[in-house]
């Protein structure tokens, strides 16, 4: 008999969750010297600005190539290049932006948390508030508003979201109502009565930039205007897409430790710098405050303390797809965790 999950924030899983004492739980954590966990924490500008200025650098040769050679099939790989950093690596941006840690200088992780949110069609004062929640109460069901796969799991939608649909879509759509005034009720629950005036604002202003590239493209009979904006949130989606299922998916829902929801996985040099080193998943979540560019150093530090990692992301994918399958038939099946003895 298949057991159907409430997901939603504010239905039956919600209130069991908060009367087991789920919402807000303590989390397991590895014991680190308070000194190391400290140097750790340090904030560096020098190494997000050479990582910001590097995918600027390669996003506007890569867009100047697509636009000499618009029209040609020379131009493919200037936009397939163009399309994943806009397309995915803004998701790591925003994300290690949203948490304040990529740089030590606040305003620079404002100005890049606000130009990632843009590109990956996420309100930046909703996505702040839910990804908040998301590392209060990691895929406790009723209370994570970001939970990626589902149980059964919806084959369809997690595959069609690798070309940003619906995903992207959903977000212009709720952008447009946003700017209509409208917040939805289950975001209401975690973004505080004093931010939301901004959901509203920062909607239209992008309102109105898809309004101006729409027109110009239109007035030129052209596609190019939102090939540069708009279009690579949906063909660039694959990249964060295809490291991003990997975080959760398969492992136990409704548990305290990390180290049984949470999955790190190792990979190559160019999609860590893509994703920002946030394969190192398990780390990132035991300890939030660390910078990404600090995550391999503390995974050195805490290996011990943690289940072996994916050793790449083909055997990632071998683990997490037999399970899939399986929760089709029993939601309730999970991949069971062999932890140290600590």
């Amino acid at each position: 008999m298949e057991t159907l999950r409430d997901y939603s924030l504010t239905g039956d899983s919600t209130r069991q969750a908060e009367a087991t004492g789920l919402a807000g739980v303590t989390w397991y954590q590895t014991a680190l010297p308070r000194h190391e966990l400290k140097s750790l924490m340090q904030r560096d500008d020098a190494a997000a600005l050479r990582d910001t200025a590097l995918l600027f650098g390669i996003m506007a040769a890569s867009l100047a190539g697509g636009v000499l050679l618009w029209g040609s099939l020379a131009a493919v790989p200037f936009w397939m290049i163009y399309g994943v950093l806009y397309g995915s690596a803004m998701d790591s941006r925003w994300h290690e932006c949203g948490h304040g840690t990529a740089f030590r200088t606040r305003r620079y992780n404002q100005w890049l948390y606000q130009i990632a949110s843009f590109c990956m069609v996420r309100n930046p004062t909703v996505w702040r508030w839910s990804h908040a929640r998301h590392h209060t109460d990691t895929i406790i069901v009723g209370r994570d508003p970001e939970i990626q796969v589902m149980r059964p799991p919806a084959f369809v939608t997690v595959i069609l979201n690798f070309i940003g649909i619906p995903d992207a879509i959903g977000g212009w759509v709720m952008m447009l109502r946003n700017a209509a005034g409208y917040i939805d009720p289950q975001d209401l629950t975690y973004i505080p009565a004093q931010e939301q005036p901004k959901v509203v604002t920062v909607a239209r202003v992008w309102v109105a930039i898809y309004a101006v590239t729409i027109a110009t493209a239109i007035y030129f009979g052209s596609l190019l205007p939102l090939m540069v904006i708009g279009l690579p949130r949906l063909y660039g989606a694959w990249h964060h897409m295809m490291t991003g299922v990997l975080q959760h998916a398969g492992l136990a829902d409704n548990v305290g430790d990390h180290r049984l929801n949470s999955r790190t996985v190792l990979i190559n040099p160019v999609s860590r710098f893509i994703y920002w080193n946030m394969n190192y998943h398990i780390e990132h979540h035991m300890f939030p405050m660390v910078p990404y560019h600090q995550l391999p150093k503390l995974h050195d530090m805490i290996s011990h303390d943690l289940p072996d990692p994916s050793p790449s992301l083909w055997h990632g994918y071998s683990e997490i797809i037999p399970v899939l399958l399986r929760q089709r038939r029993d939601p309730e099946f999970h991949l069971q965790r062999d932890l140290p003895g600590s």
